[in-house]
């Protein structure tokens, strides 16, 4: 049986605006609690790609949900480049299989790091408070 192909929405859950053809900068800084500069940095690093009506920007739906990646993918510690890498994948054509594992073995071996780096704060806590204890005890 094939795996179920993961629309880009379920992978950065946002809500579904069939009631909107397209948004404006206001729209998704409003929505995502992001700034202008913000959404312009990650046109010109080809992350989104609005469309130009004059001066004016128009967001796709499209646009909308690679926000909410870029946004996610933040937050959990990629770097831009890696959440571009991963979100392009998404126009390989494969039912977004090459996308769901690639970015499956990027969170991986990122809560791999994460749970390391948790291991060593928890030794240096620990050592820290038994050089506390050394300390308070020689008096």
């Amino acid at each position: 049986m094939n795996a179920p192909a993961f629309p880009l929405e379920a992978l950065a859950p946002i809500e579904p605006r069939p009631d909107r053809d397209a948004f404006t900068i206001s729209d998704l800084c409003a929505e995502f609690s992001v700034t202008p500069r913000a959404l312009r940095f990650y046109e010109d690093e080809g992350l989104i790609a609005p469309e130009r009506r004059g001066t004016s920007r128009i967001y796709s739906h499209r646009d909308r949900a690679r926000l909410a990646w870029i946004l996610r993918g933040k937050r959990v510690g990629f770097s831009l480049g890696e959440i571009k890498e991963m979100i392009d994948l998404y126009d390989v054509g494969d039912g977004r299989s090459t996308q769901k594992q690639v970015t499956l073995e990027r969170c991986l071996d990122r809560i791999a790091l994460l749970e390391n780096q948790k291991r060593d704060i928890d030794a240096h806590i620990a050592e820290l408070h038994q050089f506390v204890d050394l300390l308070k005890s020689s008096d």
